[in-house]
């Protein structure tokens, strides 16, 4: 019992010791975010007076924010400084939410701060990336005659599918040229004229088009080196397809092989010849009846390694599942009234896959041949599992039939007793 009460105590103090720290990291985080939000509206107002009222607008908005959610955080202090501060938990969980107010403050703060910064860094460097941007220009526009050229040799070699999504690339990219340029002369003129934020805007529009030109011409040229790539890439699995082909047809027969078989045939003899083609698409089609080829023989060579039942044990199969569902049914039918849900349940899963095993051979006669080897392993399961399931049935019912016999014998002995 006084070690009991020596780790309670324990506890105790560690728990005063937890709330102390708490508390003096919530005053420290409240005078620290003070500190930020009063440095942070002198850097706004800095960055106004360089940039202008409308580049500081979001920024003020966030101040504003974040000293709303600094003004929560002092009542909260303060509410744990009263005379009758609440219960020990609602003053750790008030300093708690201090601590997490303060934090979300400072970093909405150095987010807001650091973009500015970024801003007023480009504004001080502003001639500098003028001349950047229309050297960046002139390059771009040098470039866009033999863009147009290649354009002219691509339509030339390959089908138009191919190139839709670069076909147009260079009348796109002059386009964007002209208006990045006109948003450059812009851009000089609101600066002359002391329209500091009009003038970051339009060199922003600038940029993010000679960007996006840039992007176009790269395109083009990068849709060259790739549609090598992909004829190449073609000749190669094209050949190595034919050899697995003709292993595939030695190959024991099997629906699933058959099927992958023909479908790599077609997409090989769908192939054209010379120019005027879509290497995309053919390499797409043939890779994918190349790999579905190679799914069905490693699933061949699974089964290979695996007995298949002899072709002796379809008819017998089928007609045990036949012989042992006549059994049930006819238990079933003879003790109308003892027979429970469970046992009904079975038979009807029994007769469901009888029935399936009907539509899957294309007659219910046992008779029918079955060669295929995967068809053979399907019939003899699905046989198999018709009869252990009327098996399981008929158990099922004599245990009803047994229980309601019982029953009955427990009646008439209470009917004699009375």
């Amino acid at each position: 019992m006084a070690g009991f009460r020596v780790r309670r105590r324990l506890g105790a103090h560690q728990l005063e010791a937890h709330d102390a720290d708490l508390a003096k990291r919530a005053g420290a985080a409240l005078f620290a975010a003070d500190e930020r939000v009063r440095a942070a509206a002198d850097e706004l107002g800095f960055a106004e007076a360089e940039l202008g009222a409308g580049a500081i607008q979001q920024p003020g908005e966030a101040l504003a924010e974040v000293r709303r959610q600094l003004g929560i955080a002092f009542l909260l202090n303060r509410l744990n400084h009263d005379a009758m501060p609440g219960t020990a938990d609602e003053v750790r969980a008030r300093y708690e939410r201090v601590v997490q107010l303060c934090e979300s403050a400072e970093h909405v703060l150095d987010e807001q701060l650091t973009a500015i910064a970024e801003r007023i860094t480009r504004a001080r460097r502003e001639p500098e990336f003028i001349d950047g941007l229309r050297a960046e220009l002139e390059r771009l526009r040098a470039r866009v005659p033999f863009v147009g050229e290649a354009i002219g040799c691509l339509a030339a070699r390959y089908a138009r599918e191919a190139l839709v999504t670069v076909e147009a690339d260079a009348a796109e990219a002059e386009q964007l040229l002209a208006f990045a340029e006109h948003s450059l002369r812009v851009a000089e003129r609101r600066r002359e004229a002391g329209a500091r934020e009009q003038a970051q805007l339009a060199l922003e529009a600038s940029a993010e088009s000679v960007r996006r030109a840039a992007a176009m011409l790269d395109a083009v040229e990068a849709f060259e080196v790739e549609a090598l790539r992909a004829e190449s890439a073609l000749a190669a699995i094209v050949e190595e397809s034919r050899r697995h082909l003709a292993v595939a047809l030695d190959a024991p027969p099997s629906r699933s092989l058959a099927t992958a078989i023909d479908e790599l045939r077609a997409a090989l003899a769908g192939l054209p010849a010379g120019v005027n083609t879509d290497p995309f698409a053919h390499l797409s089609r043939v890779r994918s009846a190349h790999t579905a080829l190679e799914s069905a023989m490693a699933a061949a060579r699974e089964r290979a390694m695996i007995p298949t039942p002899p072709v002796e044990q379809v008819s017998p199969a089928i007609e045990a599942a036949d012989r042992r569902l006549d059994v049930a049914r006819d238990a079933i039918a003879r003790n109308p009234g003892r027979i429970g849900a469970e046992a009904m349940k079975v038979l009807a899963e029994s007769e469901r896959i009888r029935t399936d095993l009907g539509h899957y051979l294309g007659s219910p006669a046992v008779t029918v041949a079955v060669t295929d080897h995967d068809h053979q392993a399907q019939v003899v399961a699905m046989a198999r599992r018709a009869a252990f399931l009327a098996s399981e049935a008929l158990f099922l019912a004599r245990r009803d039939i047994e229980a309601s016999r019982r029953h009955a014998l427990g009646r008439g002995a209470m009917s004699a007793v009375s």
